[in-house]
């Protein structure tokens, strides 16, 4: 994949992984100068092994109530990529493995929930590390999400979000955020006090947060297959086209036109489908 700036190869498993909740993509980029992309919030805690020899910095300018972040090499970004727009910066050739979990799968890995662009190494340890050396030696995409896989079963220690809290999630889920969050506690025998503190604990963002991010992902979608922005804010519980206008820019820093045809920095089969992708190892042209 080629534009004026970056040389792209990117990749995904050839079949589903063996841990529900768990996605992969690949990412090899030579960027022929510095160049940067916006990162689209997105209902999944995303971890990304950054291998090679490139430079790779995602960075959230600072605003209003909001201080500047910085994040150098493998990260973890939480549901939402924390607060605000954020942007990936890379210069000269680097390779990436970009891991999805469910908020669900992130807590039983990580421990904890997760809301917020860190380091790889604050929440998974020296193995990030040890990773990403075994991740520059693999002698292609296929071995390298293997490695990857193999990596987190190990982390898998029987630590499980509630079921009460499971369950809440995937209702928002499946009702792509337009579901009454406040009924939801009654629904699963809880205090509201209860769910909001549990889920808040072991998701990382609050309910009605958690179900405006499932929303928000939703209507970026359907920006993206060429839905009219009025449709989308209809469709998706917008009060109307100015607020899921203002719902984008608070997001992301770019207007619904311009999500629309922005590059997701994910393998997304709607967001790439006008880009060839590969399979594991065979030659993306």
């Amino acid at each position: 994949m080629s534009s004026s700036q970056v040389v792209w190869d990117v990749a995904r498993p050839a079949r589903p992984s063996r841990i529900p909740g768990l996605t992969m993509a690949g990412f090899g980029g030579l960027a022929r100068t510095p160049a940067d992309l916006p990162l689209i919030p997105h209902p999944a805690v995303t971890l990304a092994v950054v291998f090679g020899g490139g430079t790779v910095t995602v960075t959230r300018p600072g605003t209003s109530g909001l201080s500047g972040l910085e994040v150098r090499g493998s990260l973890a970004a939480g549901l939402g990529l924390g607060s605000g727009p954020v942007r990936v910066r890379h210069a000269d050739a680097f390779g990436c493995v970009q891991i999805r979990l469910s908020p669900v799968l992130a807590h039983a890995l990580l421990g904890t929930g997760l809301d917020e662009l860190t380091g790889l190494e604050q929440v998974w340890g020296r193995s990030a590390g040890h990773l990403a050396e075994r991740l520059a030696e693999a002698p292609g995409w296929a071995a390298r999400f293997a490695l990857t896989e193999q990596a987190l079963l190990a982390r898998l220690d029987g630590v499980r979000a509630d079921p009460e809290v499971a369950w809440t999630w995937r209702r928002m889920r499946t009702g792509g955020g337009l579901v009454r969050v406040d009924e939801l506690a009654g629904e699963v025998g809880w205090s509201r006090k209860r769910l909001w503190s549990r889920f808040r604990a072991q998701i990382g963002l609050a309910p009605k947060q958690a179900a405006r991010l499932v929303r928000f992902d939703v209507a970026a979608h359907r920006l993206a297959a060429g839905v009219p922005a009025a449709r989308v804010a209809a469709e998706c519980g917008y009060s109307d086209q100015s607020h899921l206008h203002r719902d984008v820019l608070a997001s992301t820093g770019l207007t619904p036109t311009a999500l629309a045809v922005a590059p997701f920095l994910a393998v997304d089969d709607l967001a790439w489908s006008s880009r060839p992708v590969r399979q594991d190892s065979r030659a993306c042209r």
